[in-house]
């Protein structure tokens, strides 16, 4: 670090980053990141990594962040893989940065978190998101940003929505960045915002999950690792929601497009046997969720995060789905599937 006071930022960042990291509510599994100015570089989060490990585990990479910026600029491709930028003699661990370290170098301010908040996520999805949004945050200077891939796209896409004083960015289909000049300031800002966009989650009974041990058999489908993940299926308006499509990256990444609903009456080997394949969640209307036997914490993490994020949707609202092409490139894309491989050796 540039000085001591950066390195007693650096120190509060860590603390704050593994506080997010524990909430489900903020991020799951290797999803958001955060990050610290210091002169020249810019000091992030690893790709693949957990933000509540951000005390006890090394996880900060330094970047050269003119150089990166200049990518960007240029649209060079070299900016969709950050690792170019990496201060090697400081990365001693040879981690990769996040695959969102542009959209942190866009931003003018020193600190800045980006979480996959699932109250944020709930009113991202929808159509009428930018309005509802500016109901809530009147006062606060932010912007909508709508739905790129992570990445250069998305950062060419903040570009184009930043102006002077925005410190506060809503992504469509995928979630929030707030910014601040100190770590306990971006640390304020986030818990003001995360409180105008809250909203109640509709309450539903406990998963059955006598039937659902019975629909699994021998199948070695097994019950989620959060209680919570059962909601998705048990309400009928988050099932709805769930069987349409995609809501945002992460669920793609980690649990493959869409979701997959049990017909009545079908057990697991008849969802597999008409599906042509073992899917890595399978929702059962009314009686609660099975995950695949090899369902990594990550798959879990993000299962119980669609039930989070529908339950907090508006029943009446239209939502934007990922599109067949938004689903395909996030699969195909060769800085997931390095975040995937980190993902199932942490298993």
């Amino acid at each position: 670090m540039a000085t001591y006071a950066d390195a007693q930022e650096l120190t509060a960042l860590r603390s704050l980053s593994a506080s997010i990291g524990r909430s489900p509510h903020l991020t799951q599994a290797a999803g958001g990141n955060t990050s610290l100015k210091s002169g020249d570089t810019l000091w992030i989060k690893a790709s693949g990594t957990w933000l509540k490990d951000a005390v006890t585990d090394d996880i900060m990479v330094p970047v050269a962040m003119a150089p990166l910026l200049r990518a960007v600029e240029q649209r060079d491709s070299a900016a969709e893989q950050p690792q170019i930028f990496a201060i090697e003699a400081l990365n001693a661990r040879k981690l990769r940065p996040s695959i969102e370290t542009t959209v942190h170098a866009l931003m003018p301010q020193r600190v800045v978190l980006h979480v996959h908040c699932v109250d944020t996520i709930s009113l991202a999805v929808q159509a009428d998101c930018e309005a509802e949004v500016a109901r809530r945050l009147e006062g606060l200077e932010w912007a909508y940003v709508p739905y790129r891939r992570p990445g250069l796209p998305l950062a060419q896409g903040i570009a184009e929505r930043l102006r002077p004083g925005v410190d506060v960015l809503i992504l469509a289909n995928h979630g929030l960045v707030v910014a601040a000049e100190t770590v306990a300031e971006a640390e304020i800002l986030l818990r003001r915002v995360t409180l105008l966009l809250a909203r109640p989650a509709r309450q539903v009974v406990e998963a059955d999950i006598a039937a659902l041990t019975a629909l699994a058999g021998s199948s070695g489908y097994k019950l989620p690792a959060d209680i919570e993940a059962h909601a998705v299926a048990i309400d009928p308006e988050s099932c709805r929601m769930a069987a349409a499509g995609s809501l945002y990256p992460d669920h793609v990444i980690f649990l493959g497009r869409g979701s997959v609903l049990a017909k009545p009456g079908e057990d697991v080997p008849g969802v597999t046997g008409r599906c042509g394949t073992a899917p890595m969640a399978i929702l059962f209307p009314g009686l609660g969720v099975l995950m695949r036997g090899d369902a990594s914490a990550g798959a879990n993490a993000m299962q119980r995060c669609l039930a989070d994020v529908t339950a907090r949707v508006d029943v009446a609202a239209k939502l934007n789905y990922l599109t067949a092409a938004e689903n395909d490139e996030l699969i195909n894309w060769d800085a997931e599937k390095y975040r995937q491989k980190l993902n199932a050796a942490s298993n």
